[in-house]
């Protein structure tokens, strides 16, 4: 896989996350509505938000590898 594959890769994984992490504040929501414990879902959700960080910065280590070979 060519680092272009990488980026387009990365950016599907970026996508999918942030619509995990909206999908999750819907079920914090609908939990809190039924006044049940939300600390496991609050805690899901903080995961989610470490894992698209670190997308995120896959994602920007591959953008500054294309621009170092496009410097080449």
């Amino acid at each position: 896989m060519n680092e272009r594959e990488h980026l387009a890769q990365a950016d599907r994984h970026i996508d999918k996350c942030k619509d995990h992490i909206a999908q999750h504040y819907k079920l914090i929501l609908e939990i809190q509505q039924r006044r049940e414990d939300t600390s496991w879902a609050k805690e899901m959700l903080q995961t989610l938000k470490e894992t698209l960080r670190i997308f995120e910065k896959h994602r920007q280590l591959i953008v500054e590898r294309l621009k170092q070979a496009e410097q080449k």
